[in-house]
């Protein structure tokens, strides 16, 4: 998936592995720039992914994507989906950018490249995002993309969050 300023690599099994080999192991497998701190998460959600994908390989373009800056070829951050599609036609995007590629637009366009995707599926009818309760700049995202907030809702991890939709 590719935009003007960004292009998104599906994470496989390799990928997801290197990245818990470190940065180094990452930026020769993919051939990118890979900057420390280039994510806020750890490798946590990349070891859940790789359990995911090991269980349902074919479900590999419903998790873990990375942003690469085409001009630098520089990893900027993650991104995907939280699984594949429910029974409903739902899925929930996620994003994050490395501080120091933010404010330049680059989590509107990975949002919308995200969004595109899920909505060239005819199955999906509905995409949620989830923001901790406050205005901050994933909101700023959301509301450029023309998600509607939906509720506030209770998390077991984050506490109280904001629960963000967009309707196909």
């Amino acid at each position: 998936m590719i935009s003007k300023k960004i292009r998104l690599i599906n994470c496989d099994r390799k990928i997801l592995e290197s990245i818990g080999q470190g940065n180094d192991a990452l930026s020769k497998y993919l051939n990118i720039k890979v900057i420390d701190k280039w994510t806020a998460f750890g490798n946590q959600i990349f070891e859940w992914a790789l359990q995911q994908l090991l269980k349902n390989p074919d479900s590999k373009k419903w998790y873990t994507y990375l942003p690469i800056e085409i001009k630098s070829n520089t990893l900027i951050g993650t991104c995907g989906y939280k699984g594949p599609p429910d029974e409903n036609g739902m899925v929930e995007i996620g994003y994050e950018v490395a501080e120091k590629f933010r404010n330049r637009g680059y989590a509107t366009e990975i949002a919308q490249i995200l969004i595109n995707a899920a909505f060239e599926n005819r199955v999906i009818k509905v995409i949620l995002a989830h923001t901790l309760p406050e205005e901050s700049a994933s909101v700023k995202v959301l509301k450029k993309c023309d998600f509607k907030f939906v509720k506030e809702v209770y998390d077991s991890e984050d506490g109280t969050i904001w629960q963000w939709e967009k309707v196909k």
